[in-house]
């Protein structure tokens, strides 16, 4: 018996193993001075550096994504918020997207016909 439940206990966690993917998404704040960010073509080479050293120096993965959430002036520094992604990450966020967008959009009609039903 106790062969059996050991044998069922390592197969469940075997699949569950199997089916589960690593999904990296990772928020990294970091920031740019003030004086680098004089014209456009300097706040893009700031903004290109900041992100290399973020990618190269905070996280441990190769991310296919990088988006800047938020930048805010302070004082005589940019500060960014960055949301790196893998390539599972993706995915997660897009099916995340997905099902937040499902959740928003009212009832059709013939659900509603369905609740008020008897």
């Amino acid at each position: 018996m106790k062969r059996i439940v050991t044998t069922l206990i390592t197969v469940a966690i075997t699949t569950l193993a199997a089916t589960t993917a690593l999904a990296y998404i990772v928020e990294v704040t970091t920031w740019i001075p003030v004086a680098k960010a004089a014209n456009r073509a300097d706040l893009k080479a700031a903004l290109e550096s900041a992100v290399d050293d973020a990618v190269q120096g905070a996280i441990a993965f190769t991310p296919t994504g990088v988006t800047v959430q938020s930048a805010r002036r302070i004082g005589d520094r940019i500060y960014l918020h960055l949301l790196i992604v893998d390539q599972d990450g993706e995915a997660l966020m897009k099916q995340l997207a997905i099902e937040a967008n499902e959740a928003d959009e009212p009832p059709s009609e013939d659900d509603d016909d369905e609740a008020q039903t008897l």
